[in-house]
């Protein structure tokens, strides 16, 4: 894990200080005592530029993203839970195993020491549950603004688990839906922190990994064509991206889809639509109809897919693709997908 080039240090009320011209030492010191504690495993003890991998003879996946949750803490996680389980949900998305993570820092001067260390070992725990090695990365410090920013960018590499590709493209007509879980409540859990929101019913984000119940899947022989996580513009939007790439119409029965009645309520009060919420826990699959009621009973097996679901089917190839959604009067509409943030910064 590489130094920054402005040092950080902690001041007498334990803050994160920008250090100009006092050399490494100030940085040395939060790697001892806050990253290299967490993180430590042979790769990155080496403390060099990089990480020297040892990766099977398989088909890698590789992939990266950026976490910027507002407030970092939240019902149900905080932004080093969501940074590592985010990337690792992306690796499982391409039916791939997560091996090795690296992670990059930006963290805002006079950012608590104690709530630094607090994101950290959330990463740990996470990477630890599943099998993940955090092997390289890096910190940087900038000016402060209001004292309470810090930014995560996770990339990861997996293999994947089996020898068929997963992607939009192998989706197929007759394919059943099956969505893992009920859906809103991260996107619900964050609004209502940050506005300070209060309903009678608690509201917590269901940021988890997926690693497992995909794992599940393509250990007991399910045919996985298709795998998309629900989280920016929620299930709505993921459905309407894979069938304008699948060249597909999809169906969909609104009745089959789970929403929690303290999300339900939430987004009445608000305004919102619970199909449009950001999800950190939840995701679609594609599989064959042969296959669909075997592939629900290993998504209930587990804790994350109690609620699971199979919410519709693919009906065929189609020159203009929509998803179409009917209601439980038997109305049908189509669906869209969410232009912008209907919620800014939730991940």
């Amino acid at each position: 894990m590489e130094n920054s080039s402005c040092p950080l240090i902690f001041d007498d009320q334990q803050i994160i200080t920008l250090a100009h011209g006092s050399g490494g030492k100030h940085t040395s010191r939060l790697l001892e005592q806050i990253f290299l504690p967490a993180f430590s495993n042979t790769y990155l003890d080496l403390l060099h530029d990089g990480a020297l991998l040892n990766i099977p003879k398989n088909q890698i996946v590789f992939s990266t993203d950026s976490y910027v949750v507002q407030p970092v803490f939240f019902p149900g996680g905080d932004i080093g839970k969501l940074a590592v389980t985010g990337t690792l949900n992306d690796l499982a998305m391409c039916g791939a195993k997560p091996y090795y993570l690296s992670c990059g820092f930006i963290i805002e001067e006079g950012f608590l020491q104690a709530d630094l260390k607090r994101i950290v070992d959330s990463m740990k725990y996470e990477a630890n549950a599943n099998s993940v090695h955090i092997v390289t990365g890096d910190t940087k410090v900038i000016e402060r603004q209001t004292g309470a920013n810090i930014f995560i960018n996770t990339s990861g590499i997996g293999i994947s688990m089996v020898d068929y590709p997963i992607h939009p493209r192998q989706i197929k007509p007759g394919d059943a839906i099956l969505l893992s879980g009920d859906i809103g409540r991260h996107g619900m859990a964050v609004m209502a922190k940050r506005e300070s929101l209060e309903f009678s019913s608690p509201l917590i984000s269901d940021c988890a990994s997926l690693v497992p119940l995909v794992a599940a899947l393509l250990n007991q022989g399910i045919t996985v064509h298709c795998l998309r996580d629900l989280t920016r513009g929620g299930l709505a939007t993921a459905i309407v991206e894979l069938s304008e790439t699948a060249n597909m119409d999809f169906f969909i029965e609104e009745e089959t889809i789970s929403v929690g009645e303290a999300v339900n309520s939430a987004c009445e009060i608000l305004g919102f639509d619970p199909l449009y919420v950001a999800n950190e826990g939840r995701f679609i699959a594609f599989v064959p109809q042969h296959q669909a009621s075997e592939a629900l009973k290993i998504l209930q097996n587990y804790p994350e897919g109690a609620q699971a679901n199979i919410i519709g089917h693919v009906i065929g190839a189609s020159s203009s693709p929509s998803a179409a959604l009917k209601n439980s009067f038997g109305t049908e509409r189509y669906l869209y997908k969410l232009v912008g943030d209907q919620l800014p910064r939730i991940c």
